[in-house]
């Protein structure tokens, strides 16, 4: 096959256009097409173009190549496939947590005959959502099951990006795995590909049937509370589920508990897991109209086009990074707490992605020299003081705080709202958020916004609504492994965002497939 880069159609123009244009490119009749990557040309605005990469099979393809040089070559589909065929344990192996580290790890061993007993703290997807719902809609917590805890992660929350800038190629393993549990095609080739929590819930589904079908068993609200260690190696758990307390042994223990598992943190720490303090960011979440970010990226609403986004990062003059995080096109802020008495927002977006606002993470990095002690969970303890005050400060109901920019850079509290008008449910309080936010985190986004406004119109727009707090971008900790993926803890595998080792859903899911790997090569 050869790969033909540069392709370009207008939005009004159909997909079945690429043909006549490739075929005019090569002088050469087509035998068949397949998309590689489509993505927006934006440079010209309002002359914006849809680009396209795509394969395709001709005759005489070495003569073609002679001709077409440059934007023409050949092209090789890289692959992976599990190493592995078939394993055969004295115990089953357990994997705690049902995100996308623990439910790639699980789909990969059950591939191969090892069964494994996969542990939830929360709910399955379906009661988890409605859980999350009345959450929304009532403003009482449920500490088990909620945007944080339950099958499918914190990421079944979210606008569910499948992006990321690792070459590696389980990903695209991972991505044709989503599409046969249910996502959309366009994943396979969009430049920022997306599912939305609508499909993500029905993917996170199709994975359980399938590790089910192969053996596997699924519990949920079955939380593991304690670790048993013996000479350096973990023999069995605690768990406690709604019945009873049970200890559960095996000579492999996955722990994929993502990064808001902060009772597990300390449970291990307790029990001698080695860890370490790691870097994150801070922040709030940041509102416009769609329409108003659709025309300053596009130069105009043009139909045919996918949902405008954004992608920005700046250093101002205190030093510290401050970037744009799992921006949600179309979509809402939402309330992710997970423990009584704390208030945390997160983004979130359907496929369709048709929502009036658009809303992003406004992120600030933070590190060791930040946090009150050299304590490995001091990063955790920083993220909870900061919940806490945003609870306080939204009127301790789990309403959020919430300022526009104006104001904010200003130092004034807000009354109410201008044009975009805030989507955080169960709702949010107008007020300043210098008071529930560290003055190294304000000083840094009264830098910051300006300087991203020049390098996007209206993004410092006086009306544009901040909501507070953002502090779960991703883990607070590293749980320590080596090279053969395990603790020093021999038997326990630290996997995924919440050890550390990813940020987000498709390095989660890629490095669920790596602990399966050092599974299966160490037995």
């Amino acid at each position: 096959m050869l790969k033909i880069e540069g392709l370009r159609l207008h939005p009004n123009e159909p997909e079945s256009a690429l043909i006549r244009k490739a075929q005019r490119l090569l002088g050469r009749e087509i035998k068949g097409l397949r998309v590689l990557k489509k993505s927006v040309d934006a440079r010209k605005k309002p002359d914006v173009v849809l680009v396209y990469t795509v394969a395709v099979n001709v005759n005489q393809e070495s003569q073609v190549l002679k001709r077409c040089r440059g934007r023409v070559s050949q092209y090789q589909e890289s692959s992976y496939s599990f190493p592995f065929q078939r394993l055969r344990l004295t115990k089953r192996p357990v994997i705690i947590g049902t995100g996308p580290a623990g439910l790639f790890c699980g789909l990969m061993l059950s591939r191969v005959g090892a069964k494994p007993i996969i542990l939830e703290r929360g709910r399955d997807v379906d009661q988890r959502t409605a859980d999350v719902a009345s959450f929304w809609n009532t403003g009482i917590l449920n500490t088990e099951s909620n945007v944080q805890f339950g099958e499918g992660g914190a990421g079944t929350f979210s606008d569910g990006k499948l992006n990321t800038g690792v070459n590696d190629p389980k990903m695209r393993l991972i991505l044709n795995e989503f599409v046969r549990h249910g996502a959309p095609t366009g994943i396979l080739y969009n430049a920022a590909p997306h599912v939305g929590t609508d499909h993500l819930r029905t993917v996170v589904k199709k994975l359980r049937e399938e590790i089910i079908s192969l053996g596997g068993e699924f519990r949920f609200q079955h939380q593991a509370v304690g670790f048993q260690i013996e000479n350096q190696r973990i023999t069995s758990i605690l768990v406690r589920s709604p019945a009873e307390e049970y200890t559960l042994e095996s000579d492999h223990f996955v722990l994929a508990v993502g990064h808001s598992a902060r009772d597990t943190f300390e449970s291990l720490y307790s029990a001698g897991i080695p860890m370490e303090q790691k870097r994150f960011a801070i922040g709030v979440r940041i509102e416009h109209l769609q329409s108003a970010v659709t025309v300053s990226q596009y130069g105009a609403e043009i139909p045919g086009l996918p949902v405008s986004s954004y992608k920005l990062s700046c250093h101002p003059e205190c030093g510290r990074g401050v970037f744009s995080f799992c921006v949600c096109p179309g979509g809402v802020v939402v309330g992710a707490a997970s423990e009584n008495g704390m208030v945390c927002t997160n983004g979130m977006s359907y496929y369709s992605r048709d929502g009036r606002n658009i809303n992003g993470g406004l992120l600030v990095g933070v590190g060791p020299e930040d946090y009150a002690s050299n304590h490995p969970l001091a990063g955790m303890f920083l993220q909870r003081d900061l919940e806490a005050a945003a609870y306080q400060s939204g009127g301790g109901n789990y309403c959020a705080p919430a300022q526009l920019v104006g104001d904010f850079l200003r130092h004034r509290p807000s009354a109410g709202p201008g044009s975009v008008q805030p989507t955080y449910l169960p709702g949010v309080r107008w007020t300043d958020l210098h008071e529930c936010l560290p003055s190294f985190i304000t000083e840094a986004l009264e830098q910051a916004i300006p300087i991203l406004g020049k390098k996007m119109a209206g993004f410092d727009a006086p009306d544009a609504v901040l909501t507070a707090v953002e502090a779960r971008s991703s883990s607070p900790v590293r749980i320590l492994r080596d090279s053969t993926g395990q603790s020093a803890i021999r038997g326990l595998y630290p996997c995924g965002e919440g050890a550390g080792y990813a940020g987000g859903i498709m390095s989660a899911a890629a490095d669920g497939i790596h602990i399966a790997e050092c599974i299966c090569q160490n037995f």
